[in-house]
């Protein structure tokens, strides 16, 4: 079987130490390997970024294999790049304030996932669990395309046993409403299906992304599931400041997202 690869982009900071630190979590048992990706502008920062990447990495105590890489480029088009090319099916990525790589706060951390046909999951400092993510909230409106995180979500949930919360906007109008009501019977069956546990909340469809984050908050969420849908976004136009609110949401829980693939249900994570 071949094995499976993960990203982390590094640039130094402690938000990206957590980001490694969720990469090793979820790679611990499937045996993936994980590359530890910083990107210098130029070929003369190449010598000493190398030096640093390997001095942290040499002070993790873990058996997940850590591949430190340096790269000339641009994190928004290099990052997506990279993980094409070692065929990559999960990209953990920190993000931060205004401080740091290139500025990485949500609407630059935005750019980075639309150059990329691989998941991320961007975290901030909030750690990992001893358990992984035991709660994962999925956001799921009219859009065909969000159903397509549901394969990447059955497949983590099935890794970390954990729990699925299905939130929908209410609507007021009969017909979207029952269309609502089958896109909520289609995701407790596709996971149910799975044997895995979900659960399903109606929330007010105005500022549904703060709607989103207060459920997860309640539920002691530990990662959100949304869909980069750029114009058709379930939360607006892509790089709306809705997106952004839910990637840098102030209670720092982690956020799962994708770009639509052309395929049903898309998404190569794989635990098979």
């Amino acid at each position: 079987m071949e094995t499976k690869t993960f990203i982390v982009p590094h640039d130094f900071t402690t938000v990206a130490d957590n980001a490694l630190n969720h990469a090793i979590a979820t790679a611990k048992t499937l045996d993936a390997k994980i590359y530890v990706v910083h990107v210098v502008p130029k070929e003369k920062g190449i010598k000493e970024a190398e030096v640093k990447l390997k001095e942290i990495l040499a002070n993790i105590d873990t058996t997940v294999t850590l591949i430190p890489q340096v790269r000339v480029g641009s994190i928004f088009n290099d990052i997506g790049h990279f993980a094409a090319e070692h065929s990559s099916e999960l990209i953990f990525m920190g993000t931060h304030g205004a401080s740091g790589w290139q500025h990485l706060t949500g609407s630059n951390a935005l750019k980075v996932v639309t150059h990329s046909d691989v998941p991320f999951i961007i975290v901030q400092e909030k750690k990992i669990k001893p358990n992984g993510y035991d709660d994962i909230v999925v956001p799921l409106d009219l859009n065909k395309e969000t159903k397509q995180k549901l394969a990447i979500v059955a497949n983590i949930a099935t890794y970390f046993k954990s729990r699925v919360h299905v939130i929908t906007p209410t609507e007021t109008d009969e017909f979207l409403r029952k269309k609502v009501q089958t896109n909520i019977l289609f995701a407790k069956r596709f996971f149910s299906e799975r044997g895995i546990e979900v659960t399903t909340t109606l929330a007010p469809s105005s500022n549904f992304d703060k709607e989103v984050v207060k459920h997860a908050v309640t539920i002691d969420a530990d990662l959100i599931a949304i869909m980069n849908l750029n114009k058709n976004s379930f939360l607006g136009t892509i790089a709306s400041n809705d997106e952004q609110n839910i990637i840098t949401n102030d209670a720092q829980i982690p956020v799962l997202i994708m770009n639509p693939l052309d395929s049903p249900y898309g998404g190569s994570f794989m635990l098979g």
